[in-house]
């Protein structure tokens, strides 16, 4: 793939926007939404598209489209994720979140900024585009099956030869950036199991089938799936989170719940891991004498980079970072269903660093102290144009 446009004067640009990024980004820090909930934060990025003189569109409730230029040869997509998390907020910030129990702890209120700001820059421009840039704002990343599957069936990739994404990651170094080709982030599943048993006293076991002895069973033989069941050169995960049993010390549990969560980035890997945590379960309870109830949940795919589009976007972002601040991996266990796009059509989601000089004091995604540096906004707004503009002319 060959570019013929190259990034001159879009950083400048970009700076010059710094101060409304950062009222963007604080006003829609102030006011998080979870997922399948962001009505108040899909009517304000319209709101602002409509002031830039833009005719955005909604293919779902809680999304906003809006495409910029004229239809040409190419027509390329850029997408944020617009939700927030059902956690209390704990940084102090003077713009801290004003709705009690939620925040933006994953860096989606900076990913929205950052397009409104291309939206802005695009638009001064639009009549020179060789083409069109669609802009997707996403809802309802965090929860499977994700905003994405259904904006897709909305039609949102229609006429879409590619398409372009970033994350900002508090545990890079700001000005840092990653653009893997081929596997990037790995898929995610989910599965929540009640081993049913029978409650009795402590003081008599024998009249009970203990269902927290048997969950506890079942927690430890689920890590043997990695590191008796996988091939070793392949990648996986299997965690469990949550383990809620029994109501009083006395008491053996009769129920026990247990959640917990799969990762790969080998289609084939992942179905294998998906029928051990399947076998483990039900043999653990039947063992014990116990029933099982198992919900296994597909959440998203591997997310796939295109090799092509990924060259494209390391160029432009090492054309704004820098020689040598952009990488290839390392890969990412984390998930994000923007892979449900990568399936669809040729792109590329890159991650940009928003740790600050030191990330490793920084606070990891989804903890209540979480937030990013700010000063990394121009340069996401820069790279996600310049990739956009890039692709509207590849060959």
């Amino acid at each position: 793939m060959r570019t013929t446009l190259g990034t001159d004067g879009i950083r400048t640009e970009a700076e010059g926007l710094r101060g409304q990024l950062l009222r963007w980004r604080r006003h829609l820090h102030q006011h998080p939404e979870p997922s399948f909930q962001e009505s108040e934060t899909a009517a304000f990025i319209a709101s602002e598209l409509e002031a830039m003189g833009l005719q955005p569109s909604r293919p779902l409730a809680h999304a906003v489209m809006v495409d910029i230029g004229r239809p040409g040869r190419r027509r390329a997509a850029l997408r944020a994720d617009i939700d927030a998390l059902p956690l209390q907020e704990e940084t102090g910030l003077p713009f801290a979140s004003t709705r009690p129990g939620y925040m933006h702890a994953c860096g989606h209120d900076g990913h929205t900024a950052i397009l409104l700001g291309v939206a802005r820059l695009l638009s001064s421009r639009a009549d020179s585009l060789p083409g069109q840039v669609r802009l997707l704002f996403q809802p309802a990343e965090e929860v499977p099956p994700g905003g994405a599957e259904a904006m897709i069936a909305a039609g949102v990739l229609d006429g879409v030869d590619a398409i372009a994404g970033l994350h900002l990651w508090a545990t890079l170094t700001s000005g840092r950036a990653v653009a893997t080709p081929g596997p990037a982030w790995a898929a995610a599943d989910r599965f929540r199991a009640v081993v049913q048993g029978r409650a009795a006293h402590g003081a008599q076991p024998h009249r009970a089938i203990d269902a927290l002895e048997a969950a506890c069973r079942a927690v430890c033989a689920l890590q043997t799936i990695v590191s008796r069941r996988v091939d070793p050169v392949q990648t996986a995960v299997v965690s469990v989170g949550t383990l809620h049993a029994g109501e009083a010390f006395n008491i053996i549990a009769g129920s026990a719940t247990l959640e917990g969560t799969v990762r790969a980035f080998d289609e084939g890997v992942r179905r294998q891991v998906r029928t051990a945590v399947d076998d483990i379960l039900r043999q653990t309870a039947a063992a014990a004498g116990a029933g099982l109830d198992l919900e296994y949940i597909d959440g998203y795919p591997p997310l796939v980079n295109d090799p092509e589009v990924t060259a494209l976007t390391h160029r432009v972002a090492a054309d704004v970072l820098g020689a040598g601040a952009v990488q290839a991996g390392p890969l990412e266990m984390a998930a994000d269903d923007f892979g449900r796009f990568l399936q669809r059509v040729p792109g590329c989601y890159l991650t940009l660093g928003a740790g600050g000089a030191d990330p490793a004091k920084a606070f990891p995604h989804h903890h209540p102290r979480f937030t990013i540096d700010e000063d990394v906004l121009p340069l996401g707004l820069a790279i996600l144009a310049g990739v956009a503009m890039e692709m509207l002319t590849a060959s």
